[in-house]
């Protein structure tokens, strides 16, 4: 913003991880130079000019763009609030959205598939909102949620 309001227009960056002591390691700076450029042109196509986003403020894009693929990092920061509510309180939240996603985000169907009342699905989807913010189920970001559920369902039944 501040170099954008120094030249009187709009400056887009794309960005990498750090690299240490870039100038001992050439081929890592290399490496962050071109995920920094795939960012960059991430977010001319995204129509997002005048912004900056490093691979992880990309969402599921930024596991495509980035050359590390931090699929752990980008399942925490989707989908951790509603994963560690679940474990502290020993509720079912996470089963709750993977059965809402498979109906088509249908709360009677939802219901049918977890054999509870429609009113304890719509509790649930309440504090699932709270949780992720209240756009989660904008078409764009219940992709990275749906995306992220799936991730995060396969870790654990790998780690069973």
């Amino acid at each position: 913003r501040q170099l954008g309001g120094a030249l009187h227009e709009r400056v887009t960056v794309g960005a990498s991880a750090p690299v240490e002591a870039p100038a001992a390691r050439p081929g890592e700076t290399a490496e962050a130079y071109a995920e920094a450029r795939r960012c960059l042109e991430a977010l001319r196509l995204l129509g997002r000019p005048g912004e900056g986003a490093a691979a992880q403020d990309l969402g599921f894009l930024g596991l495509l763009l980035a050359d590390t693929r931090d699929i752990e990092g980008f399942v925490d920061r989707t989908l951790g609030a509603v994963v560690a509510y679940d474990a502290r309180r020993g509720t079912d939240l996470v089963r709750t959205l993977d059965a809402y996603f498979a109906s088509g985000m249908s709360p009677a169907r939802t219901k049918d598939d977890l054999h509870v009342h429609v009113n304890t699905v719509a509790q649930r989807l309440e504090r699932i909102g709270r949780l992720l913010g209240p756009d989660w189920q904008c078409p764009a970001r219940a992709l990275e949620i749906q995306l992220a559920l799936r991730l995060h369902l396969m870790a654990s039944a790998v780690r069973r």
